[in-house]
């Protein structure tokens, strides 16, 4: 126990002179714009009882890197990853693998690009598992701690933090496939309307910021096209599934839509590409958003809930 409860306060001490001297925003997935939209859908299909939980702990929150709402903590995971990348590199290097599952496009093998899922050693929470894992097995840790009831309340702030932004990170197409091109990133790419990038900053940051700058105003847009035919199917499965997805949207849609490259090598992209791109994006937004509250629901929104030793510190009010 007291091994697990140093860790965490280890976790938890982060400057945030560090985070301004180290941030990259080159490697986030989805952007800081997409997290926040996925969260604020999430937020929408939140129980009162869920939404109250989740509001109080993240009210206890302390460390600097983001407001404690739940919207903005979608994007600490992040910023806690970057916040020594000009320093020690000792949290890129820990956590950097966790977000995302680069499953090979021309040979999918789930297993393999999750290190074989290696099983944390016993007494050993997620917040402290290896390098060498995953998104896929980060999220199914995560959940499992939440669950369980002798998690440490700092523990039980951290995997909470973490689950609200790998929910995010498994449903970007690009985090969950490889073509030998680092999930897109050594792709030069090019769009009418668009400035020069890779494919993987295109498919995490700049088809969503098309669709407007304001993530609370995209998430009302989005979650009004969601029916009730459509949350139903969504709302079930585990991360591996969810992983297993966007594997098979980005071999159809963001690689296998791809027009031949020019002799220098760089991808034009036309207007039906970008098109066929920001309407699968919009989905995966959407799916993720209404998957995270499932998770959170069913975490926090039952009366014998785990992890409610926040029950009398002060409750947050923001969302």
């Amino acid at each position: 126990m007291l091994v697990r409860r140093l860790t965490a306060a280890a976790l938890v001490r982060i400057s945030l002179a560090a985070l301004l001297a180290g941030v990259s925003s080159a490697a986030s997935s989805w952007g800081d714009e997409g997290h926040k939209i996925v969260g604020a859908i999430a937020v929408h299909y939140l129980t009162p009882l869920a939404k109250q939980r989740i509001v109080s702990m993240l009210g206890a929150d302390i460390d600097g890197l983001t407001a404690h709402t739940i919207v903005a903590e979608t994007t600490w995971a992040d910023k806690f990853r970057d916040s020594d990348r000009n320093t020690t590199n000792v949290r890129s290097n820990r956590t950097r693998n966790w977000h995302f599952v680069d499953i090979e496009i021309t040979a999918p093998n789930l297993d393999a690009a999750c290190f074989g899922h290696p099983v944390l050693p016993t007494g050993i929470l997620a917040s402290a598992g290896p390098a060498s894992d995953c998104v896929v097995d980060k999220i199914d840790q995560f959940i499992a701690d939440l669950k369980l009831a002798t998690t440490p309340p700092d523990e039980c702030l951290i995997a909470l933090k973490f689950l609200l932004h790998f929910v995010g990170d498994i449903h970007q197409p690009l985090h969950a496939s490889d073509d030998r091109d680092a999930g897109g990133n050594r792709k030069d790419v090019t769009a009418a309307g668009f400035s020069a990038g890779n494919l993987h900053h295109y498919w995490d940051t700049a088809f969503v910021e098309s669709f407007g700058t304001d993530p609370f105003v995209v998430a009302e847009r989005l979650t009004a096209k969601i029916t009730n035919t459509q949350v139903t199917p969504w709302s079930k499965g585990r991360a591996a599934d969810w992983g297993l997805e966007s594997f098979w949207l980005a071999k159809a849609h963001a690689y296998g839509k791809l027009p031949a490259p020019n002799a220098q090598g760089q991808y034009r992209l036309s207007a039906t590409y970008v098109a066929d791109a920001t309407t699968t994006v919009s989905a995966q937004l959407s799916k993720a958003g209404v998957r995270l509250a499932w998770i959170l629901n069913d975490i926090f929104g039952k009366p014998l809930a785990r992890c409610l030793r926040w029950s009398s510190l002060a409750a947050g009010t923001g969302a």
